[in-house]
């Protein structure tokens, strides 16, 4: 299958105007695609409980916040979808991964790399959706996170 792209970009949009890096945030999240050879490129939304509440119930009939949700171009397992620029999207509300990190005695950034890490598993086609599917996502998510140091 050829490739449309030899290298990956990671498109940060801040739609809170309030995340005080940037630039620290789109290089650890290249690093990640780097790392993981993905020559695709994903863009990170950072948003609020408002907004990401609204995506959640459209897509996923849930009327309530979330902290992360991702949206792949297609399904890993389809095999007729060529190879395309693009890998998915991925939305982070920035509200509450502020409340988590608390929780998670992590900075507010530190949860966001986390989230996005998180984010980045689901693309790559892990999913969670039983307590034996979250052990192996739980681990290539922690990949992730070593691979840019942060754990």
């Amino acid at each position: 299958m050829k490739k449309l792209r030899s290298s990956s970009v990671v498109e940060i949009i801040d739609e809170t105007n309030s995340w005080p890096d940037l630039d620290s945030l789109e290089k650890v999240l290249n690093h990640y695609l780097v790392d993981l050879s993905i020559e695709q490129d994903v863009t990170v939304v950072l948003c609020d409980d408002d907004f990401i509440r609204e995506l959640n119930l459209e897509h996923r009939g849930l009327d309530e916040a979330t902290d992360v949700l991702s949206y792949p171009l297609h399904e890993p397992d389809d095999v007729n979808m060529p190879v395309v620029s693009h890998l998915g999207d991925i939305f982070i509300s920035v509200d509450t991964a502020a409340a988590q990190a608390k929780d998670h005695q992590l900075s507010v950034t530190q949860e966001v790399l986390t989230l996005a890490a998180h984010g980045l598993t689901h693309l790559r086609g892990f999913d969670h959706p039983t307590e034996e599917a979250w052990h192996p996502f739980h681990e290539a998510q922690k990949h992730v996170l070593r691979l840019a140091g942060d754990l």
